[in-house]
């Protein structure tokens, strides 16, 4: 664990040393951030890189580590360095008044960052529990998701999967974006046990991800209350589902006390209802782990977007003489800080716009193998900007980047996909509205936030609360929505929240802009902001507290599984294939093994056609006529017959008797199938 802490702290700096090329004047707090995403998703893809040649190997982690380090030698360049040590003499300047004199401002910074590593820390250590009675999670949400992580995890670090083949369906090239588990993966090879490189790259990153989070809050709003308001907004998300603790609390012999001490695991998301849109937290950043880095990432690029927009747009106006000119506040500012500007370093572009689109284009390309979705909206929203605001040099710059990186990645990734496309396109209005009315669909699941979000884009004092060049930012974000609620971007129609989210996103910097302008107007609309604010979040709320309050536990491997893991590990190959029920949990998941077929339900939204894969393999344990004629097809190594086979199908014992039987735990046992 301790070679993997190092590791993650180090590609942290090495991130954050980077942002100075781009980035000059921002915040030390905020390019730690900003760095911690940026560190490992490149230590992510030159390790995979890497690892397509050599295996994930310790000399491939060396290697990925030394390359990701490399902006440790912009130190030795001195303007660079004299910088980057300035800034960080700036930052404990500013510390040090805040601890021996704190003011209310500098309090609240601390308890705001302080409150939320706590609650990130008790959330993803229930992610995955690993006790003497089995594997558990505390998260609902993640009983599906949670096992097939751990295939991809385990199938990096133990399976030498490389090229990666799907863990859930053997021989299929895997498309699906993985990145976030190969760092994982790494880390478990770096020394660290499984529940323990899930915990440290999830809270390392949902950390950095509220980081983000609350700078480009602040770039946009130049408000520091609407800026801590935006990321509350979008990480406790949810609509009116906090009305349903009512009825919890009348069947409670305790009412409403009793109901807080033993809540429902979600009031966002319910299955077979239409309570769909889930909290960001409990629904998105927990089981969907490609989202927790593609999401910092994204906000990253559309702060670099702002910035850059809004510098050339001052260029434009004539408030600098040429692009990449320091302007006389900035020189002024250097001078105060002791720097001289005739000995600047030739990695620091002056955060020049098209220094910052050059940046916020590496920084998108980076994306394909971490989420695809979120690719597609950078590019889509980034498209709709450029034709609003019409600078097309700064966009075909950053886009012709964009490409340049992504496109390699998912040529890859699509190469020889047995995925069917068509699966993942079809016209579907009201995304999962069921048979509800999509107006009051989305009316109870997001509860008041449209209307509010409406109400700050027409608000109007002496000005437009939200001002125009905000408002054309924010428009093109609003395809997020649209596109969504016509069509299906995915076989199962619920994903599309994928790109839903993001239109969530960029539109709670405009509610925590209103609701800030409430807060200052007077003592009722002060109420007023406070209720609202309740409104909006308490739903999240209360599904973050049930993580926390360890409100349940809901088993994913019992211990049996768990040691049948360590004997499959012990008796096969790491490219073995395994033949077992498809399910979601079977204890093959824990090894790296290749399954024949895992959990139709996952396969299936990844756009492959399972059916005729299942019906074999019911077939095979049925002990049919052509069972090991279906067997040599499969290219099956070895068979599992366990409790979880006996319960999801018919199984021959007499047939599997045939074979030798190399392991056993508990009731699991597995076979051999070739001699």
């Amino acid at each position: 664990m301790t070679l993997a802490l190092l590791l993650a702290l180090l590609l942290t700096a090495s991130g954050a040393l980077a942002t100075w090329i781009y980035d000059e004047d921002s915040q030390f707090a905020a390019r730690l951030c900003t760095g911690a995403c940026i560190g490992l998703t490149v230590f992510g893809l030159i390790g995979f890189v890497l690892a397509l040649l050599l295996g994930l190997t310790p000399l491939t982690i060396t290697l990925a580590a030394v390359l990701s380090l490399t902006p440790f030698a912009l130190l030795i360049d001195q303007p660079f360095r004299q910088r980057v040590l300035m800034d960080l003499h700036d930052s404990v300047v500013k510390i040090q008044p805040a601890t021996s004199r704190p003011t209310a401002e500098n309090v609240g910074y601390f308890l705001y960052y302080t409150v939320a590593a706590i609650l990130f820390w008790f959330i993803f250590d229930r992610a995955m529990l690993q006790r003497p009675d089995g594997i558990f999670t505390g998260v609902l949400n993640n009983f599906g998701d949670l096992p097939f992580h751990l295939s991809v995890i385990t199938g990096f670090a133990y399976g030498q999967n490389y090229p990666p083949e799907d863990p859930t369906f053997a021989g299929v090239r895997f498309t699906y974006p993985f990145l976030s588990d190969f760092i994982a993966a790494i880390f478990l090879r770096c020394g660290a046990s499984l529940r323990s490189s899930l915990l440290l790259e999830n809270l390392l990153l949902a950390i950095a991800f509220l980081g983000v989070l609350h700078r480009w809050g602040w770039e946009m709003l130049r408000d520091r209350l609407a800026a801590l308001v935006t990321p509350l907004l979008v990480l406790l998300n949810g609509g009116f589902g906090w009305v349903l603790l009512l009825g919890v609390a009348n069947k409670n012999e305790n009412g409403l006390l009793g109901a807080l001490k033993q809540l429902p695991a979600s009031f966002t998301v319910i299955p077979e209802t239409t309570w769909r849109w889930g909290n960001a937290i409990s629904s998105l950043l927990v089981p969907q782990r490609g989202m927790l880095l593609g999401l910092p990432l994204a906000v990253i690029v559309f702060t670099q977007w702002w910035l850059a927009t809004g510098e050339s747009a001052e260029t434009e106006d004539g408030d600098a003489k040429e692009v990449g000119k320091e302007s006389l506040e900035q020189r002024n500012v250097r001078r105060r800080k002791g720097v001289n500007p005739v000995g600047r370093s030739r990695f620091i572009f002056n955060a020049s716009p098209m220094a910052r689109m050059i940046a916020a284009g590496v920084i998108a390309g980076l994306l394909p193998l971490v989420h695809a979705h979120s690719f597609v909206v950078v590019m889509m929203v980034g498209a709709g900007i450029a034709l609003l605001q019409r600078r097309w040099r700064l966009w075909l710059v950053f886009a012709a980047v964009a490409s340049l990186i992504a496109v390699p990645q998912m040529l890859w990734s699509t190469s020889g996909s047995a995925v069917k496309a068509s699966s993942f396109f079809a016209w579907e209005f009201g995304w999962d509205h069921g048979q509800e009315n999509p107006v009051w669909f989305w009316f109870k699941n997001t509860g008041l936030f449209v209307p509010v979000l409406v109400l700050a884009i027409l608000w109007r004092g002496k000005d437009y609360l939200v001002s125009r060049r905000l408002l054309l930012f924010y428009l093109p974000f609003t395809l997020c929505f649209i596109v969504p609620n016509a069509v299906k971007l995915a076989p199962w129609i619920w994903d599309n929240v994928k790109v839903l989210f993001y239109w969530w996103v960029a539109s709670a910097p405009l509610v925590a802009l209103l609701l800030v302008r409430l807060w200052r107007e007077g003592r009722a609309q002060r109420v007023l902001a406070v209720l609202l604010l309740i409104c909006l979040t308490l739903a999240g709320a209360l599904d973050v507290t049930s993580i926390v309050s360890r409100s349940g536990e809901f088993q994913v491997f019992d211990p049996n599984g768990v040691r049948f893991a360590e004997v499959i590990k012990e008796q096969t190959q790491p490219r073995a294939t395994v033949i077992h029920a498809p399910i979601h949990n079977t204890p093959v998941f824990l090894t790296g093994r290749r399954s024949l077929l895992g959990y139709p339900g996952h396969i299936w939204t990844h756009g492959l056609d399972f059916a005729p894969r299942e019906s074999d393999i019911r077939r095979i344990y049925a002990g049919a006529p052509d069972a090991e004629q279906l067997l040599h097809k499969y290219d099956v190594d070895y068979a599992v017959v366990g409790p979880n086979e006996k319960a999801a199908m018919s199984v021959n014992t007499e047939f599997f008797a045939r074979f030798t039987k190399v392991g056993e735990a508990g009731d699991y046992r597995l076979y051999k199938i070739k001699p």
